[in-house]
């Protein structure tokens, strides 16, 4: 019974915090000026970074060739909440000491943050996914340098199985009630809205273009 209850669970994407872990994906310094709202992308972070943190719940970091692309922005928090930080060169965040991390773990789901959204996030989550774990994409967390790559890719990740969320509902997700003993704390780490990332104005647009494709066809 125990087994097809946790089955069930992941087929759902059902967030278990004791088997849960967060990835933090390259927030660089110089992709800062690049990035489609990198600002608020880090801000988001930080609030799932603060919750993990609170809930006692495993973290990493990884940084691409740091040496160029210079370390994580201060404002995310990785060094005031000493979370360890992993180099990598290759775009997948599923390096030989993480992949010890979610084996000692026994990590069965990955909460995933950070940039860029079509390349490091996509094959960090390919991967995971291949290797068995469900992957809970935060949205309103990742980014690309352009808009079309960033909302293109959620959609190739939600067709090969992830599960595309937000910081919000990862965080209530968590605690699972107002019964937890840490949900006043939790509560108030999203008590102001997160910021806007662009992504209703994206999804917006086909709309739009869709009205006015069929106000033009009207018109002939």
């Amino acid at each position: 019974m125990a087994a097809q209850v946790r089955e069930v669970s992941r087929n759902l994407g059902r967030l278990v915090p004791q088997n849960t872990c967060l990835f933090l994906c390259d927030m660089q310094e110089k992709f800062r000026n690049n990035i489609q709202y990198f600002p608020q992308i880090v801000e988001i972070s930080n609030r799932l970074l603060r919750a993990f943190k609170l809930l006692d719940l495993p973290i990493v970091c990884t940084e691409q060739y740091p040496k160029g692309l210079g370390n994580t922005v201060a404002e995310l928090g990785v060094a005031e909440h000493n979370v360890p930080v992993f180099d990598k060169t290759k775009f997948s965040m599923c390096l030989p000491p993480i992949q010890e991390i979610i084996k000692d773990k026994e990590i069965k789901s990955v909460v995933l943050c950070g940039i860029e959204a079509h390349v490091c996030v996509q094959q960090t989550t390919l991967d995971l996914l291949e290797s068995g774990l469900d992957v809970h994409v935060v949205v309103d967390a990742c980014s690309s340098r352009s808009m079309t790559d960033r909302m293109y890719s959620f959609e190739r990740l939600r067709d090969s199985g992830a599960f595309l969320t937000t910081s919000e509902s990862v965080i209530l997700g968590l605690a699972g009630g107002s019964s937890h003993p840490l949900f006043k704390q939790l509560q108030k780490i999203i008590w102001e809205s997160a910021p806007d990332t662009g992504l209703l104005a994206a999804r917006q647009q086909p709309l739009v273009a869709a009205i006015t494709d069929s106000t033009a066809t009207a018109r002939l």
